[in-house]
């Protein structure tokens, strides 16, 4: 009989020279006896130890590829030489994605494709080995680490697992080694829909274990304690009890019906939270189209063709500049944290303040540092209200099955209010998250230096008042810091810890932990009027409210950068901000920088009035501008086009930016973008907003530089 061949690599190897310094993962084997036949276990393993999670790079695929290739050839040889092989992976990791590196250095569609079928053709030798197939998946399994647990026959999930996702439609690609083709199949177009396009547009949720296999993506959990041993045992009792089958095949199949309404659901949600934007979320939908409507291997050509397309797209590498330069090592590593000092633990925590903001204040903090927290205000009804606002909370989080009565209980137990100051004598960190005015939280910070002891933190959370100024009137002024909070304070991921010429080491080491401990990412920024986010935004709505005061229609002004993916229009963003605060922040702005931050008196008349929004939305979801509302607004009569508005608000953006960064308001252009988009939810496929400026220009124009060196 003539030996099979072997599967040829070689025309994969130059991909391995695009990353020189890939984290590459290699495969060891080890055969568990049984009768009749052992089971074979490969095990994926990082070459830099477990402190280094398995990602997917060329050499990596291609090791496994290797070695399931070795398993095909020697079954094709002897169809009994083992009873099943299982793949699992040391470290923390089963398989934490592809190695998105690569995108950076892979110049030609040719490349790209070469890729994408890497993936296709080491995952299919898994998927077609004439023996039961499992994957043991012991840790996070992201992307492509998902997709080749999907290429076994079965799948078993430690019950600790909290991340198993395909984030391919926020990062810019299609689940391409498979996903799109064996998902469906396997759950059903509904639920795998959910999961490729729902979720990764969900700020990229993910599924713990328990949830993917009620989903069906999974089979079953075992206890996190001696996993792979457990897993095993399993397989061996399914062998005995001749229960499992090589290339198995789902047991359902779905109706005509359910993948139209599964289609119809998804392109609704690519509608509403991208606008059709970004390419990848449509993709996906196009490759799950085809590979509904085809076979498996004209499937696969489609994912190919659609991968190598992608990965050269703009927007995926503005993706991949977000996700690792800034949400994995920025947000993870962020510049000016001190070093030879270390952070004074906290005990507990004051906040001065018991409205809507310091509320939401004292419920992360309790949560977070599982310490108590007391509030203070002017009157007992105000601090009772606070208390009401944590408990009616926490009971939504019990609701919602986020947490346990009891646990809800022990935090509201936490949390306690007052009148009396003193409480705060033996608090370690006390905010104050009162009205933005300069002498009133002068006069609070002055005041508290005389109740909490000499190593109390002082912070304020004010958005853009000066902190220097605060610090004037206190005799520690050292250990005063900006603590600024977006709303809502639960879900906003961003602080911009504010510093100033007085603050210390300690203090700002503190802050630093404090922000890590409450899972918060914070961005260092020198003290100057509105810090980085609101600056940048407040500029941004400046030009628009100022194309609408000079003459140009509302629909024509609010739409105008509907092209540019923002999360909401700016009119919309002014109700939600609410106009008082706009007012207040951009009157600020105004001056401390002059013009450049333009005052509408049109959005004065409507504060004053107490008109909440510029628009009313009818039952059909049009909006328009009331009457009552248009008989207050004046407009002069130059009239300009969207093309117009775009231009003069993004050459404002490159300036101000510009501008700040000269200031020293923070490190580095990356600061800016990260700020933009965990503060502002500005998107990720455009890079929060430097890359875009140089993209389109506007950087060289106004400053005769780009932001980022090519």
């Amino acid at each position: 009989m003539t030996p099979a061949p072997a599967t040829d690599f070689s025309r994969f190897e130059h991909l391995t020279s695009l990353i020189p310094k890939e984290n590459v993962s290699t495969v060891t084997r080890e055969e568990i006896k049984h009768d009749p036949a052992p089971i074979l276990v490969l095990t994926l393993a990082s070459e830099a130890g477990e402190s280094r999670p398995n990602i997917l790079g060329p050499q990596t695929l291609i090791n496994l590829g290797k070695a399931f290739d070795q398993v095909r050839l020697e079954l094709a040889e002897s169809a009994d030489k083992y009873a099943a092989v299982v793949v699992t992976a040391e470290g923390p990791a089963f398989v934490a994605g592809a190695d998105l590196s690569i995108s950076r250095l892979v110049t030609t569609k040719e490349d790209g494709a070469l890729v994408a079928e890497l993936g296709h053709v080491a995952y299919d030798l898994l998927e077609d080995l004439p023996v039961p197939t499992i994957a043991l998946v012991n840790g996070v399994a992201i992307g492509g680490g998902l997709e080749l647990a999907l290429a076994a026959d079965y799948r078993i999930v430690s019950e600790d697992v909290k991340n198993l996702s395909l984030p391919e439609a926020f990062l810019g690609l299609v689940p391409g080694w498979g996903g799109v083709y064996r998902l469906p199949r396997l759950i059903g177009p509904k639920a795998a829909l959910r999961v490729m396009v729902d979720d990764p547009l969900s700020n990229n949720r993910v599924l713990s274990a328990s949830e993917a296999v009620e989903l069906g993506i999974m089979d079953l959990q075992l206890p996190a304690d001696d996993f792979r041993s457990a897993g095993l045992d399993w397989v061996k009792q399914e062998l005995e009890a001749a229960s499992l089958s090589a290339q198995r095949q789902p047991e359902r199949t779905w109706s005509e019906q359910d993948w139209k309404d599964a289609y119809a659901a998804a392109e609704k949600t690519i509608a509403s939270r991208t606008r059709g934007i970004p390419p990848a979320p449509a993709k996906v939908l196009e490759a799950v189209v085809f590979a509904e409507r085809g076979d498996a291997e004209g499937s696969r050509n489609a994912q190919i063709e659609i991968l190598s397309e992608l990965i050269l797209t703009t927007e995926f590498q503005n993706t991949v500049y977000s996700y690792m330069e800034l949400l994995q090592k920025r947000a993870k590593r962020p510049a000016g944290v001190p070093t030879d000092v270390q952070p004074r633990p906290i005990s507990k925590v004051g906040v001065v303040g018991a409205g809507l903001m310091a509320s939401q204040l004292a419920l992360v903090f309790a949560q977070a540092l599982q310490v108590p927290v007391h509030m203070t205000d002017i009157n007992e009804d105000a601090a009772n209200r606070g208390l009401g606002f944590v408990e009616k909370q926490l009971a939504k989080q019990v609701d919602r099955g986020k947490l346990s009565t009891e646990q809800a209980a022990g935090l509201k137990d936490l949390v306690t209010a007052g009148t009396d100051q003193q409480a705060f004598s033996d608090a370690d960190f006390v905010i104050e998250a009162i009205f933005e005015e300069l002498e009133l939280k002068k006069q609070v910070l002055s005041g508290l230096e005389e109740i909490i002891s000499p190593d109390c933190i002082l912070a304020t959370n004010t958005s853009s008042l000066s902190v220097s100024a605060m610090a004037e009137a206190l005799a520690h002024p050292e250990r005063l810091i900006g603590f600024h909070f977006f709303n809502p304070v639960a879900s906003m991921p961003l602080i911009e810890i504010v510093r100033t010429e007085s603050t210390d080491e300690t203090a700002l080491a503190t802050a630093f932990q404090l922000a890590k401990t409450l899972r918060k990412t914070p961005i260092l920024v020198k003290d100057a009027t509105a810090f980085v986010v609101n600056r940048v935004l407040l500029r941004f709505m400046s030009e628009i409210q100022r194309a609408f005061d000079e003459g140009t229609d509302a629909q024509t002004v609010d739409n105008a950068l509907s092209e540019f993916g923002l999360p909401m229009t700016p009119f919309d963003l002014l109700a939600l901000v609410g106009l008082p605060v706009a007012q207040h922040v951009t009157e600020s702005l105004h001056a401390s920088f002059g013009d450049r931050f333009h005052v509408s008196e049109n959005l004065q008349r409507l504060i004053d009035a107490n008109i909440t929004s510029v628009w009313q939305q009818d039952d059909s979801g049009d909006k328009h501008i009331p009457a009552a509302t248009a008989e207050l607004l004046t407009q002069g009569d130059r009239v300009r086009s969207a093309e117009e508005i775009r231009d003069q608000v993004f050459t404002g953006l490159a300036e101000e930016i510009d501008l700040l960064l000269d200031e020293g308001v923070v490190a580095g252009p990356e600061e800016v973008d990260l700020g933009m988009i965990l503060g502002a939810g500005w998107p990720v496929y455009r890079g929060g907003i430097t890359p875009y400026l140089d993209q389109q220009g506007y950087s060289q124009q106004v400053r005769g530089r780009n932001f980022h060196a090519e």
